[in-house]
């Protein structure tokens, strides 16, 4: 079996061919792999790894100046924008490592596809859709591993060369790499590999079963996808759960009840101290006041906030950490944006800065989401920190 056999599989749904295309979104051989399938001739459609938004982004090399970054945290977006950021900037490390754009063999696609005139066809789901789902489905906590593992992998991980990236087309290393996720945070790998397999799967299908189905269509997806979306093709899902797959959940109430049951159990806790002696109630509030909101302003220090934004931290998050409809990286974000506004060289720069931690302080466009990020796991560590400092002032 040579190497091409090996990252690739072909499957007949009606009339129509589907060979699939497994990659290294950070891979030479992978642009090589797609120049060579899709100038072969041999196809009328080409599918790609992406959804409508990303699509956008490798299209438009400029978007990033068309952020708007106060409606960003006016309307509670920050934390999606941040996955994507750290998404990015993990995959441009890698690229500079290999010297190839992460994501160019998609890049190559979509030209080839548009230069021989060919049919173009975006399988994945949705991006905001993925990262909304993933929010909603895991624990506060899992939340916070996954955010703080993935901010470090951008920067804190062991080399991988060439020949690593290549092994992942094979599917074994990834398939470890996969299970290995899996285990840790099975929730966050279901969302982001397994549906997306599905979903990616009953587009293809779809796509064959159309009325004006193509005859051949090649389609380039990652190789951890090829894995898992190879046997998923005896029984791909249905029309309706398609559907099902791009719905984004609403936030689980869950969690809801727990952010107001914390708020209502300090707030209880600040009363009975109060009843008992003025003394213990000051204590209790001073408690609170000082951890939550020292916390959460050591973590907008350490990631280099304005001395203002450092200071609405100190007093934002012992507030917000008593309403779960709001964070203190919120309103720390919309201070930091407003005191240090991003700058149109920033926005320029800002695809090559964010593989780089040093330059993630410099570019303020990174450097405010860094700080919101910060600014938040203060917060959520002064909660309990703060909370069992309180128990223990009550109770024992």
């Amino acid at each position: 079996m040579t190497e091409n056999e090996e990252i690739t599989h072909i499957v007949s749904v009606n009339n129509t061919e589907i060979t699939l295309i497994g990659t290294a979104h950070v891979s030479q051989k992978s642009v090589e792999l797609v120049e060579k399938e899709i100038c072969s001739g041999k196809y009328d459609c080409v599918a790609v790894e992406l959804c409508q938004p990303r699509y956008n982004n490798i299209v438009d090399k400029a978007w990033w100046r068309n952020l708007d970054i106060y409606q960003i945290f006016r309307k509670n977006k920050a934390g999606l924008l941040l996955v994507n950021l750290a998404l990015s900037a993990y995959q441009k490390r890698l690229a500079e490592k290999i010297g190839v754009e992460a994501g160019q063999e998609m890049q190559r696609a979509i030209d080839l596809a548009k230069e021989k005139n060919l049919k173009l066809e975006l399988i994945d789901r949705d991006i905001s859709t993925t990262l909304n789902r993933i929010v909603n489905r895991v624990t506060f906590w899992q939340k916070i591993k996954f955010f703080t593992g993935l901010i470090a992998s951008i920067f804190v991980g062991e080399e991988i060369d060439e020949k690593q990236i290549e092994d992942l087309k094979k599917g074994d290393m990834l398939q470890t790499v996969v299970e290995e996720f899996g285990e840790e945070l099975p929730a966050v790998k279901e969302v982001l590999i397994d549906e997306r397999d599905e979903y990616m799967t009953g587009k293809l299908n779809a796509l064959a079963k159309s009325s004006d189905a193509p005859q051949r269509v090649v389609a380039m997806v990652g190789a951890g996808h090829l894995i898992g979306m190879r046997p998923k093709f005896s029984s791909p899902p249905t029309a309706d759960r398609l559907k099902e797959l791009e719905e984004k959940p609403k936030p689980s109430k869950t969690g809801f009840y727990i952010g107001w049951g914390i708020g209502i159990f300090i707030i209880s806790m600040f009363a009975v101290g109060y009843a008992r002696s003025p003394e213990l109630g000051l204590n209790i509030f001073l408690t609170w006041v000082l951890i939550n909101g020292g916390l959460s302003a050591l973590g907008a220090a350490i990631a280099l906030a304005h001395p203002l934004t450092i200071l609405s931290a100190f007093f934002a998050a012992p507030i917000t950490s008593l309403n779960p409809t709001i964070g203190a990286g919120m309103v720390v974000g919309i201070v930091e944006s407003y005191l240090r506004k991003p700058k149109v060289a920033d926005f320029e720069a800002l695809r090559e800065d964010i593989g780089h931690l040093n330059r993630w302080f410099k570019n303020r466009v990174a450097r405010v989401f860094l700080i919101f990020f910060m600014a938040n796991l203060g917060s959520a560590i002064g909660t309990y920190v703060a909370g069992a400092s309180i128990v223990q002032q009550i109770f024992y």
